[in-house]
């Protein structure tokens, strides 16, 4: 091995680069290029979840959009019945929670880690100084929610509505 790519590994921190390479394989961050991917990582607070944890409880102010790493998480609701509601059950490589990206408005479920799960976290705060500092990073984030929001608007839309008279 040459000097060169010996004091070149010495320096790189191999956990950065895999926080860099798993970003670079979820929609929400693939336009980024690769010193923007830097910038998003050094912005990401990292966090281990054991099994039963909860991330967070409906009503609580967002202030986080959650990119699940590893393991597995539930959102959900109080329903009538004895158990809550399951809304949504989220695998590697998806992410929660990013209304609070838009606006700091209280969780409409609660997150539930149902095995030992590593998430990132994305702050409020630092998309808001990214936005300034690294604008191109905000707005292809701001863009891609963007995006989501209005695919899931339109798919919401499309669904068949009930009746009144199924309602009686």
């Amino acid at each position: 091995m040459s000097a060169l790519k010996s004091i070149k590994r010495w320096f790189i921190d191999p956990q950065f680069a895999r926080k860099k390479e798993f970003l670079r394989s979820l929609d929400i961050f693939k336009e980024l290029h690769d010193r923007d991917l830097g910038c998003l990582v050094s912005a990401l607070h990292s966090r281990t979840y054991r099994e039963g944890e909860v991330v967070f409880v409906e009503g609580d102010i967002g202030r986080a959009l959650f990119v699940l790493e590893s393991g597995s998480v539930k959102l959900t609701r109080p329903s009538d019945g004895p158990r809550p509601e399951i809304l949504y059950e989220l695998r590697p490589g998806d992410f929660f929670g990013e209304m609070a990206l838009l606006e700091s408005l209280p969780r409409t479920a609660t997150a539930t880690a149902t095995e030992k799960c590593h998430l990132h976290l994305l702050y409020k705060s630092k998309l808001d100084t990214l936005l300034h500092s690294e604008p191109r990073i905000g707005v292809t984030i701001m863009r891609h929610l963007a995006r989501l929001l209005s695919a899931r608007l339109r798919r919401m839309n499309a669904e068949p509505k009930l009746s009144a008279a199924a309602n009686d």
